[in-house]
């Protein structure tokens, strides 16, 4: 619908007209300047429960209309993909552990082999020294000197690689269990992704997926809102666009509730044209009761612009072309004179100069 200006007057004085052909003067009456605007309600903190996975849906554990809390469990999805990524990233990680337990084979078989290595050393140790003192006292000879020293430093090496190997497979195994974590992390989160939990209290206004049915990753599954605030998005002409203000009140008639009229103020302004109805987009919220718990219940608002107690029109029959009107001067002849008008609405036109309350004016 496309929108117009509405101006809503109220008497103040009576009309001081006997006849058309006597002709009648202007009166002064409360005026208020009105936008029209249709528009709908709808909830706060609305948004929807979009799916990370692709899969069947298995179990819905609310209806429409339905009111949940913050994290509660919605929709369950089923996928053998995850499941099967799960059940590997569980079982690699509880290796990793083992391998780096107290228990661990692989460490306790390198932990053997430098103690056999550190015992060798020992034997070889005290026959080097031995030999050493001998040989110093030429009681033996070079060649087992030589031998003996041989055998000590090899072992001596032995141990000092044997000790570097086991932190070495400490380190690379403590590396592993940090990976194998990540990836077990990783998989329980994909998996917490085939369950849908609400992200705020809300409202379940629309379901889009029944049980059996295959969803896709990033597709809706779900619409949720707040079940208590509600706002108003209004269409408001583009030629009408420029009067609008924040805070401005707003008489809004819900037809869906016997028209009953509810008030609110002007919250938000959008300044992008929409180009297929040439609107521009502006909310308001309710002051006081709301038609809250429902989407999408059409509207027709009135955004008050201005309010004048005590305006000076004509109606607008009385005009002669855009901005004229015949006046009835002293002599009693007819003449034609320009005025300047105020606002007007499809009956009455506010006079803001060219003419009083004791005129007397005349149809064209």
């Amino acid at each position: 619908m496309k929108t117009n200006t509405l101006y809503l007057a109220t008497l103040i004085f009576s009309v001081s007209c006997s006849s058309e052909n006597e002709g009648t003067s202007p009166t002064y009456m409360e005026l208020t300047e009105a936008v029209y605007a249709s528009g709908n309600v709808y909830p706060r903190n609305e948004y929807k429960l979009f799916a990370q996975g692709d899969g069947v849906l298995i179990r819905q554990l609310v209806t429409e209309g339905e009111t949940v809390a913050k994290g509660q469990l919605l929709f369950e999805l089923e996928s053998n993909v995850p499941d099967a990524r799960s059940q590997a990233a569980t079982n690699i990680y509880r290796q990793s552990e083992a391998n780096l337990a107290a228990s661990s084979p692989v460490l306790k078989e390198l932990e053997v082999q430098l103690r056999n290595a550190r015992t060798r050393q020992e034997n070889d140790s005290v026959n080097f020294f031995r030999i050493k003192g001998l040989y110093e006292k030429n009681a033996a000879s070079k060649a087992d000197f030589e031998r003996t020293e041989l055998a000590y430093r090899s072992s001596r090496n032995d141990v000092a690689a044997r000790q570097q190997a086991l932190i070495r497979t400490k380190n690379q195994l403590y590396v592993e269990l940090q990976n194998a974590r990540s990836q077990y992390a990783s998989s329980t989160d994909d998996a917490k992704n085939y369950r849908l939990r609400s992200y705020e209290e809300g409202k379940i206004y629309e379901i889009y997926k029944q049980p059996g049915e295959l969803v896709r990753r990033a597709e809706a599954v779900a619409l949720v809102g707040s079940p208590t605030k509600a706002y108003v998005q209004m269409a408001v002409d583009e030629s009408d666009f420029t009067k609008m203000k924040l805070g401005q009140k707003v008489m809004i008639k819900v037809d869906a509730f016997d028209q009953k009229m509810y008030e609110a103020v002007v919250s938000k302004i959008y300044p992008k044209l929409n180009k297929l109805d040439q609107t521009f987009r502006v909310d308001a919220d309710f002051t006081g009761d709301a038609p809250d718990g429902y989407y999408g219940l059409t509207v027709e608002a009135n955004v008050l612009i201005s309010q004048n107690p005590k305006a000076l029109t004509i109606p607008k029959t009385y005009l002669y072309g855009a901005d004229s009107v015949w006046v009835k001067e002293e002599n009693g002849e007819k003449k034609k004179i320009k005025i300047q008008k105020g606002a007007e609405n499809l009956d009455l036109v506010e006079v803001k100069g060219g003419l009083t309350d004791k005129s007397i004016i005349f149809k064209p």
